[in-house]
């Protein structure tokens, strides 16, 4: 690949302003000069103040997207480069990656080309390097179980069988055994399988059977030097038994000096939770079906059973909905020249992704063989930037366009309440929707509507006069309310971020909401009568800083979520007893932002994701971080 002829360094000062100053330098690495052009970068330190820069002219900005053009008369020569500053900040840098993510120039011509980005440095305090985030860990007990079992009581051997064998088994239980063996080998490609189908003289026989006491998720282990039997409820607790089964033996085989396969002794095992999830945000970056699937495969390897799907937010619509193709055409494509410009790591080329309906046919198959459950989520009425460049008919035309802007910095982004096509659209999106998930629950988000939104609308304000509603938030309810009437209708539960609360919220019957914002947030809201699921920023938030050094990557609005944290908090919390049954859950979230490379995914992913599976299984008397630390190297990764 040729390496773009431009290339833009920034540092951070923490003088120069309120929030402090961005330096630019853009050099020159091609052989010919250029005047008249402009510099766009996008970065989520948003500019606004728009005259507090230096030797540049503002142009633009949208959301993340900023645009600067030199003093008037500039020619930028070969090898020179052009400086500028930038004071006007809403918020100060305090990492790495808070500083632009990607750029390109827009020739006089109208040529855009691709510009190469530092990464961000800091200026006037030390520029500390990322910690180390694990310790080296100890074990009592030298078993690679993730996540660790409620009940062990199990001898070590001093070595391992090659492989184990099923003796007497069902159909049932030959295909449950392919399936992790399977698994394994997407998740192991050089590794050797655990578990084959035929006797081996070096392995160790294998018997299966089902126990109707046991509850459906849960297993139990029995071990001696010539067999292993494993008794399961149902076909969930049948997988995790095996599951559990080839972590011991893939442990052994990887790490001989640390870790061993039991000779004797037992192994009793059930979740915590009910709801053990784990989201993944692909609108602000597009993850191809593999990669998803991947992550599927990585959930299922660690007992997490619920995988929601965000779907869609303000960056792009990634969903194909037949009634409207738009959507997945003008919805998705972000470019220098399209109605969507570039956001969050776009540059000069034009980006798009979506799933279609045969993709996600696919990939809800391939969670159901793994005993994972998709929940999807379209998030409204707030977040839909794209979906109303793509459907302008689902905006009203009276209302100023930036009469409002979101926490992000988008304008007017949120589904208009007042507007029939509003119900008509999401009707057919959701008959489509109910077609492809099986899952009980749609996830309808509800987060982050902007307060004063809709407040300039002329539909939406008389629809507020006829209904006597006051205020953002009681109009966002009214509408919540109808979603939750036509999810009903078409036998879907609703599931939605804490704020679908807000405004007087929906009947808590057949609701589950997830406590983000903070920890308190769970507990009033199952105070309220809402099942809840705990997912707070300060802890179960990935995309999060590890460490508050500068050069520890990530976000950091929560605050610094170390793994010893994620590992140690402690989702009950102060729950009252009386309340501790609406409780469904944990969960992680992956939100995208910062997830520019693999690299970056897995550093933030992992080992907090594992973490997380611990927290959502394992009894709060049986964790153990240091033996956490031990066992959690041998996390697969995407």
């Amino acid at each position: 690949m040729k390496p773009a002829s431009y290339r833009l360094e920034s540092a951070w000062h923490p003088e120069g302003g309120p929030n402090g100053r961005f330096t630019f330098s853009l050099f020159n690495l091609s052989d010919a000069p250029i005047d008249g052009f402009t510099l766009v970068y996008t970065s989520l330190t948003r500019v606004i103040d728009k005259a507090a820069c230096d030797n540049a002219v503002f142009v633009k900005r949208d959301a993340n997207y900023h645009e600067f053009a030199p003093p008037a008369g500039f020619v930028l020569a070969p090898g020179a480069s052009w400086e500028f500053t930038v004071s006007g900040l809403h918020r100060k840098a305090v990492h790495c990656t808070d500083g632009a993510k990607s750029a390109y120039v827009t020739l006089a011509d109208g040529r855009h080309l691709a510009v190469s980005v530092s990464d961000l440095l800091l200026e006037g305090r030390v520029s500390e390097p990322p910690p180390v985030l694990l310790p080296e860990g100890r074990l009592d007990l030298p078993f690679a179980l993730q996540p660790w079992p409620r009940q062990i009581d199990a001898i070590p051997g001093n070595a391992f069988p090659v492989c184990l064998y099923p003796v007497g088994a069902s159909l049932e239980d030959l295909q449950a055994i392919d399936t992790v063996i399977a698994l394994c080998r997407r998740l192991f490609e050089a590794g050797h399988a655990p578990i084959s189908l035929a006797p081996n003289s070096q392995g160790r026989a294998l018997h299966l059977k089902q126990d109707a006491a046991m509850a459906s998720e849960a297993y139990a282990l029995s071990f001696s030097l010539e067999a292993v039997t494993l008794s399961y409820g149902g076909a969930a607790g049948r997988q995790y038994g095996l599951t559990s089964l080839a972590q011991l033996v893939n442990g052994a085989r990887s790490d001989p000096g640390k870790f061993r396969f039991p000779v004797s002794g037992t192994i009793s095992d059930e979740p915590r939770y009910s709801w053990r999830g784990c989201h993944l945000d692909v609108s602000r970056q597009f993850y191809p079906v593999a990669d998803v699937a991947r992550l599927i495969d990585i959930l299922a390897w660690f007992k997490l059973n619920i995988f929601h799907w965000h779907l869609t937010d303000d960056e792009a619509w990634r969903l194909e909905i037949k009634a409207y193709p738009e959507l997945t055409t003008t919805g998705v494509v972000r470019s220098p020249d399209g109605p969507l410009l570039p956001q969050l790591g776009n540059g000069a080329e034009p980006v798009g992704g979506f799933y279609s309906q045969d993709d996600v046919r696919v990939l809800v198959a391939h969670a159901l063989a793994l005993n994972v459950e998709v929940v999807p989520e379209i998030d409204i009425p707030g977040h839909n930037a794209a979906t109303l460049v793509a459907l302008p008919d689902l905006t009203d035309g009276q209302e100023a366009p930036d009469s409002y802007h979101s926490v992000q910095g988008y304008p007017n982004n949120a589904l208009n309440p007042a507007l029939a096509f509003t119900y008509e659209f999401l009707g057919k999106v959701l008959d489509e929707m109910v077609a492809l998930f099986p899952s009980a629950y749609i996830h309808i988000g509800g987060d982050e509507v902007a307060n004063g939104a809709w407040l300039a609308s002329p539909l939406a304000r008389k629809l507020m006069e006829k209904e006597g509603i006051e205020g953002t938030f009681a109009l966002q309810s009214y509408f919540l309310k109808l979603v939750k009437a036509m999810l009903t209708e078409r036998g879907k539960k609703l599931a939605g971020w804490n704020e679908v609360a807000h405004g007087g919220g929906v009947d808590t019957a057949e609701t589950l909401l997830m406590a983000w914002e903070t920890p308190d947030v769970g507990i009033e809201l199952a105070r309220r009568g809402f099942d809840v699921v705990m997912t707070p920023g300060q802890a179960y938030y990935l995309d999060m800083v590890q460490g508050e050094e500068w050069q520890e990557p990530g976000a950091s609005w929560a605050g610094t979520v170390p793994p010893a944290h994620t590992y140690a908090y402690e989702a009950e919390g102060t729950f009252p007893d009386e309340l501790k049954h609406r409780l469904k859950g944990v969960q992680a979230c992956i939100w995208s932002e910062h997830y520019l490379s693999r690299g970056y995914f897995n550093r933030l992913i992992f080992p907090r994701l594992p973490a997380i599976a611990e927290a959502a299984w394992t009894p709060k008397d049986q964790k153990d971080w240091l033996r956490f630390a031990a066992i959690v190297p041998l996390s697969p990764k995407l």
